[in-house]
């Protein structure tokens, strides 16, 4: 087989990771239209990803978070988002390289994607970008940021998520197992 000395692969990921962008400058400019809302799962390890070290030592490998109804100040730039969110009552705010992102996934419209992050292995001929699987069946709490730990359990096939209890206020954030949107 040829040598990709292109580097399509790795073209095809740029151009898809300014399609994630494209659609969150426009949701810092006019805000999230009708029910659409996003799921963004990013590699806490890789370069330039600012988190404090209690949500680095909760989340070490990945998090998912959920930009929906309590998020604030989200600001683009050309190579990084960051985002105010609120997690189990207390505000963070998350820088994430968008080489970090690992998969963005808009479930009122069922659109995904998945991206290989920059030193992961890849397969032989894979792209490293996918498309993400069906709708979940259920939706997680509007009210809250979703997050979840690699080493946090996982649902089996017909489970209901494992979710941590609402904090008082609301603003907590819901652990949701990344499994629920997988293709069964």
């Amino acid at each position: 087989m040829p040598t990709d000395l292109i580097r399509y692969d790795l073209l095809a990921q740029d151009a898809l990771r300014g399609v994630v962008r494209r659609v969150l400058v426009d949701a810092a400019r006019d805000g999230l239209p009708g029910d659409h809302h996003f799921y963004i799962t990013f590699d806490t390890r890789a370069p330039g990803v600012r988190l404090s070290n209690r949500m680095r030592e909760k989340y070490p490998l990945e998090m998912t978070v959920v930009l929906q109804h309590q998020y604030w100040d989200l600001i683009i730039t050309e190579h990084s988002f960051e985002v105010g969110l609120s997690f189990g009552g207390i505000p963070e705010r998350l820088l994430v390289p968008f080489d970090a992102v690992k998969g963005f996934f808009d479930p009122s419209v069922q659109f995904g994607l998945q991206f290989e992050v920059a030193g992961a292995e890849t397969e032989k001929g894979d792209l490293g970008v996918r498309e993400i699987g069906p709708r979940p069946s259920a939706e997680p709490d509007p009210s809250g940021v979703s997050a979840l730990p690699p080493s946090a359990p996982r649902a089996e096939a017909g489970d209901a998520p494992k979710a941590e209890p609402p904090a008082a206020d609301g603003g907590g954030a819901e652990v949701v197992s990344l499994d629920k949107f997988r293709k069964k």
